[in-house]
């Protein structure tokens, strides 16, 4: 992880250090009173190390001496409270011993890299009184200021990310096609079912006709009306106009008086002359005539 020193020298005697998480860009500031104690801001390393209630959070893990606010620190060595950088009277610190024990009492995986890191503070400071890297020739450009060496397992541990990273972004992208291809199959088979469901032709009124309106048509196709036929063609004409008609030879016949010849007959003329057309059957063999 790479840490950036940023050093102010206050007027009022204290000296404040910020220390950088270059993996997230999180930021643990430090302030190193007259005395040589040193205090952290909770807010810094809270969020970081998984907590998410503060108050409980101190009064599990720090005890009352290890820990206090802003303004009482200051206060007690005669200072006012530090300028910018989001102090705030009432903000919640702790001194090193109450940071070694926020650290130590993080048990979530996910926290454990910057853990690492804060260790690696703690032990720093305590043996040096500071945490900071080597300085390199090179400058950061406009600033005149040192740039900082970046450790060789810090930047692979970065490429590794940053790989983990695109991996992620060309999983999501998969999931989304194989997502919009699932849609349309979907989609269609809706759209076949739908068609499947729609009522066929000989299943819903097929003309706004009337029976004589649809006898006269049939006359306008040459269609030699006898009274045999004529008969025949107006029982059916109804039944035609409303769906379908199913008839038995037998039943037509008892209906109209007609040998059953002579019906048969007849339906195979208005067959023939495109009057009408068959069906199918019903389910206990009687033809299903319907309208072309």
């Amino acid at each position: 992880m790479y840490e950036q020193n940023n050093k102010e020298q206050q007027q009022d005697a204290i000296d404040i250090n910020d220390f950088v998480y270059a993996a997230t860009g999180a930021r643990m500031r430090r302030l190193t009173m007259p005395d040589g104690t040193h205090w952290f801001p909770v807010a810094d390393v809270l969020k970081e190390l998984g907590y998410s209630n503060p108050r409980k959070t101190l009064a599990d893990h720090v005890p009352a001496e290890h820990r206090e606010i802003l303004e009482t620190v200051t206060g007690g060595h005669g200072l006012g409270i530090p300028a910018g950088r989001e102090w705030r009277r009432d903000m919640n610190l702790v001194d090193l011993q109450g940071l070694i024990r926020l650290v130590n009492g993080c048990t979530k995986p996910s926290a454990q890299p910057f853990k690492a890191w804060a260790s690696e503070v703690i032990a720093t400071v305590q043996r040096d009184g500071s945490y900071s890297l080597e300085p390199s020739p090179a400058q950061i450009p406009g600033t005149g200021a040192p740039a900082y060496v970046m450790p060789q397992q810090v930047a692979d541990a970065i490429v590794r990310l940053e790989q983990r990273n695109l991996e992620a972004d060309e999983m999501q992208s998969a999931l989304a096609g194989e997502r919009n291809d699932l849609l349309r199959q979907i989609s269609g088979s809706l759209k076949d079912i739908a068609e499947s469901l729609r009522p066929r032709p000989e299943n819903r009124p097929a003309s706004k006709l009337t029976p004589q309106e649809l006898l006269a048509s049939w006359k306008e196709k040459n269609l030699v009306v006898t009274e045999d036929v004529h008969a025949v063609a107006a029982y059916l004409a109804p039944t035609l106009l409303n769906g379908g008609a199913h008839h038995t030879v037998t039943e037509i016949a008892h209906r109209t008086g007609l040998p059953r010849e002579r019906v048969h007959d007849c339906l195979r003329m208005l067959l023939r002359r495109g009057c009408m057309r068959q069906a199918g059957c019903t389910p206990d063999g009687a033809p299903v005539y319907v309208l072309p």
